[in-house]
C-alpha cells in the first residue's frame, strides 16, 4: 500500500457531511451580518443572520461570541463559493415545535417572549417557533391596547399544533379564568362578614367603586363611603388606590363593602358633644321648605326648622340661608336612639329667662317634623 500524501491525509481527517444534516462547531468569527463555525470539515460553515433569527433589531456581535459552542443545521454544502451554508433559526425552530406539541399534549404553561403585535393578536416565540395568540385569548376581559404586551414574556398554554399549516395557537385567557377561579375559591373560603380587608380600586362610577379584594370583586355603594354625605365618587377615589374596607355582606358571589367603621360611627359620641343647651357650629348641608339640615361634623346632622332661623317670620329658609354657609346655634333636643338633633338660632338671641320656654317649642317643633329628618 503506497503512501497517502499530506494533502490526502489532511482531507482523510475532515469529516463529510450532508444536506439536512446536524452538526455542531465552534464560533471562530461574529461579523455584523454572519456567524463563522470550525466545523470540522474543510470549508467554514456560515450562518447568516437572517438564518440565526428573524428579528432584524439583534447584533449578532452582541449575542454571539468567539469560542462559543453551537448547533446547527447543515443547507448547502457548497455555495458555489466552496462555504458550507447553516440555519441555527431553523433548527431552533424545530426544537421548538416538538417543545409545542409536547406542551400541547401535557397541558403544559409555556412562559415567551411576544416579538410581534398583530390587529388580531399578537406573537410569541419559543426557540423560534412562532405562537399565534387571537386577540380574543390574550386576556379574561377586552383588550384595546396589544401594544402593550410587545417584547413582554406571557404565559400560554397551545390548543392547536399544526406546523405545516404554521397554525400553532396559543391562549392566555383560559389560565387567567382558573387562576381567577382559585383565587376566589381561596377568598370566600378565607373572608366573613365584619372582616376588615385591603383591596384596590378597580373601577369608579357614579354610584359607587368596584374594589379588588385579590379574587373577586366588591362594590363599596357610595351609601357607605363615608359616615357623612359623598356627592361624587370619582372625587373621592382612583384607581389602582388601596384602601381597607369592611365587609358588610356576603350573597353568593356578591360582596357587599363599606368604610363606615362601627368603631368610628360618629354617634358613639354625640351624646356628649351635642347635649341639649350646647352651642354648635355647622354647615348648611341641604334645605327643604320646613327647615334646613345642618351637618355639624361627617354623619351627624341636626335639624333647624325654619320657625327657629330668626324671631323674624322667615317663609323659607333658602330665603335667608344658602347651601354651604356656616351657622352657629344652639343645641334644642337630642334623640340618641332615632339619630335626631333639633337646633335653634333664634334661642341663642333671648334673655336667659325666655330660653327654657322657646326651647320647648322648639323641640315642639321638632317632633311635628320628626319624618322630614328621615334620609
Amino acid at each position: 500500500m503506497s503512501e497517502m500524501s499530506f494533502e490526502q491525509m489532511l482531507d482523510e481527517s475532515f469529516k463529510t457531511i450532508h444536506n439536512g444534516e446536524v452538526v455542531e462547531g465552534t464560533v471562530i468569527d461574529v461579523k455584523e451580518d454572519e456567524i463563522i463555525l470550525n466545523i470540522g470539515c474543510k470549508a467554514d460553515g456560515i450562518i447568516t443572520k437572517a438564518e440565526y433569527t428573524t428579528d432584524n433589531s439583534v447584533d449578532l456581535r452582541e449575542v454571539v461570541h468567539v469560542g462559543d459552542k453551537m448547533e446547527a443545521k447543515v443547507m448547502k454544502v457548497n455555495d458555489g463559493e466552496g462555504q458550507i451554508l447553516l440555519t441555527y433559526r431553523r433548527l431552533a425552530a424545530e426544537k421548538g415545535n416538538k417543545k409545542l406539541e409536547e406542551a400541547m399534549n401535557s397541558h403544559e404553561i409555556l412562559k415567551a417572549p411576544v416579538v410581534q403585535v398583530l390587529n388580531g393578536g399578537l406573537i410569541a416565540l419559543v426557540e423560534e417557533a412562532r405562537v399565534f395568540i387571537p386577540a380574543s385569548l390574550v386576556s379574561d376581559t377586552y383588550e384595546k391596547n396589544l401594544e402593550k404586551y410587545n417584547g413582554q414574556e406571557i404565559e400560554f398554554v397551545i390548543t392547536e399544533f399544526n406546523p405545516r399549516r404554521r397554525r400553532i395557537i396559543g391562549d392566555r385567557k383560559q389560565i387567567l379564568v382558573a387562576r381567577k377561579a382559585q383565587m376566589q375559591k381561596e377568598l370566600f373560603e378565607r373572608i366573613q362578614v365584619g372582616d376588615i380587608v385591603e383591596g384596590v380600586v378597580k373601577n369608579v362610577t357614579d354610584f359607587g367603586a368596584f374594589i379588588d379584594l385579590g379574587g373577586a370583586d366588591g362594590l363599596l355603594h357610595i351609601s357607605e363611603m363615608s359616615w357623612g354625605h359623598v356627592e361624587n365618587p370619582k372625587k373621592v377615589f382612583k384607581v389602582g388606590e388601596k384602601i381597607e374596607v369592611l365587609i358588610k355582606d356576603i350573597n353568593g358571589e356578591k360582596i357587599a363593602l363599606s368604610l363606615k367603621f362601627p368603631e368610628k360611627n360618629p354617634w358613639l359620641t354625640a351624646g356628649e358633644k351635642y347635649a341639649p343647651g350646647t352651642v354648635v357650629t355647622g354647615r348648611v348641608a341641604r334645605m327643604t321648605d320646613f327647615g334646613a339640615f345642618i351637618e355639624l361634623e361627617p354623619g351627624v346632622d341636626a335639624l333647624l326648622h325654619v320657625s327657629q332661623i330668626s324671631h323674624d317670620h322667615v317663609d323659607k329658609p333658602s330665603d335667608v340661608l344658602k347651601q354651604g354657609q356656616e351657622i352657629t346655634a344652639k343645641v334644642v333636643d337630642l334623640n340618641e336612639a332615632d339619630r335626631k338633633i333639633s337646633l335653634s338660632i333664634k334661642l341663642l338671641e333671648q334673655p336667659a329667662g325666655e330660653q327654657e320656654e322657646y326651647a320647648d317649642e322648639a323641640a315642639d317643633v321638632e317632633e311635628t317634623f320628626d319624618e322630614g329628618t328621615e334620609e
